[in-house]
């Protein structure tokens, strides 16, 4: 075991906590801009206050904890990640990069920094909620715009704007877009973050260094509009039916996909709501209406444009031969990001001190990490060792892994505020 000297105990108990808080019967949900990802914000500012720090809520809601260092005119050295959840998820992703957030600066204070440390606990990343993600990090330094703010809540619909006044934005600094976080004010952020794949697990490795996140395009409702029919009265070549043409679109997109991949192209294709209307459900109608989400991600935006081409023209040839008309809502775009040369190399000579493994990896999945790297903060990010995937109950994080995690990541902050 690492000598390391934080508290693994306090760790386990937010982790538990947490759970406790937010458990649904099922997994566990933090739903962005709604009660329990505020709960959540409240128990980490509580137990940081006790630990010294201070902390406040910036005119996004997202909670900012600061230790000062000796010198307090220097940007901060940072860290952070988010506290929301998908519906029914594990309570690892996002949690689990505040906690070790925490547990660095607790450490820090006994070390003196030059400079102040801040720790992030940002609203909203998951896009679960809204279709857009980094909601929390993107208000901040002033990114979303009047559409984002008109956005619905999935299930409710009310208006995002609305949701991050009812816990406490400040709504007219949003709408005006307002930088409330300057790159300049910041050194660096890193953020810790279990890996949302398999690949440490397979490689049996606690932790890893991230060198790169992938962007993504998402459409959160395209519609295929045919014309609904008996099933045994209308024979093929005179059908309209949406359901048969949303799946060739899919599989023509499948095919190109794989073409893609051949040809070296960094790309992943995803459809991951999809289907007919409920009220008109029924085993011998021809389905005149599907609606069904799109995603591609990659870490080249070269090839996110050409994904989507290439959905634009399959839905236009595909709508002509099968006589449908494909309506595709707005396109949202976040742009891929690379980690920095300089944080990276720094963060893998730390684990070698620290006995840990010289790994790099590009992460999959997106993180707010993102969003301060594009905004020109010096950004990196350490994967940690994560069974059963995410965006599911089944996460299983271990703690010895979480602390290697942690460790790292406070090695990295006291070089980066030295």
């Amino acid at each position: 075991m690492i000598a390391h000297g934080l508290d693994a105990a306090l760790a386990a108990r937010l982790f538990a906590t947490l759970r406790e808080n937010s458990f649904d019967g099922v997994g566990i949900t933090r739903e962005s801009y709604a009660a329990g990802e505020s709960q959540a914000l409240d128990l980490i500012e509580r137990v940081a206050r006790e630990l010294g720090l201070a902390c406040h809520r910036d005119a996004a809601a997202n909670l900012v904890c600061r230790l000062e260092g000796t010198d307090p005119s220097l940007p901060a050295a940072a860290c952070g990640s988010h506290l929301d959840s998908v519906p029914q998820g594990g309570n690892f992703d996002g949690a689990a990069g505040v906690i070790a957030g925490l547990l660095a600066l607790a450490r820090l204070r006994n070390e003196a920094p030059r400079r102040p440390v801040l720790l992030f606990a940002l609203r909203g990343e998951e896009s679960a909620w809204f279709g857009r993600p980094y909601l929390g990090s993107s208000a901040a330094f002033g990114l979303l715009d009047a559409t984002d703010f008109a956005t619905p809540h999935m299930r409710s619909g009310r208006k995002l704007i609305d949701c991050m006044a009812d816990v406490g934005a400040d709504a007219t600094r949003l709408r005006a877009r307002e930088r409330l976080l300057d790159p300049a004010s910041l050194h660096g952020f890193l953020e810790l973050h279990i890996e949302q794949g398999p690949v440490l697990l397979a490689r049996n490795l606690p932790v890893a260094v991230v060198t790169g996140i992938r962007g993504n395009l998402r459409h959160r409702a395209i519609t295929c509009l045919g014309e609904a029919g008996h099933s045994g009265a209308v024979p093929r070549w005179l059908r309209h039916d949406a359901v048969f043409a949303v799946a060739e679109l899919l599989t023509e997109l499948d095919r190109s996909w794989q073409s893609m991949l051949g040809s070296g192209q960094d790309l992943v294709l995803t459809a991951g709501m999809i289907g007919t209307d409920p009220a008109e459900h029924a085993l011998a109608r021809i389905p005149g209406l599907v609606r069904f989400s799109f995603e591609a991600r990659s870490e080249s935006a070269e090839t996110l444009d050409a994904a989507h081409d290439l959905l634009l023209h399959a839905t236009r040839l595909i709508g002509e031969e099968r006589g449908v008309r494909f309506e595709l809502d707005r396109r949202i775009d976040t742009p891929p990001a690379r980690m920095d040369a300089g944080l990276v190399a720094r963060l893998l000579d730390q684990a070698e001190r620290l006995g840990l493994p010289r790994e790099t990896m590009p992460s999959g999945a997106g993180h707010d990490a993102a969003v301060f790297a594009n905004q020109g903060v010096p950004s990196a990010m350490i994967f940690v060792r994560n069974a059963n995937g995410s965006h599911n109950p089944a996460e299983a994080m271990e703690m010895a892994d979480f602390m290697a995690g942690a460790v790292l990541l406070h090695a990295g902050l006291r070089e980066m505020a030295a």
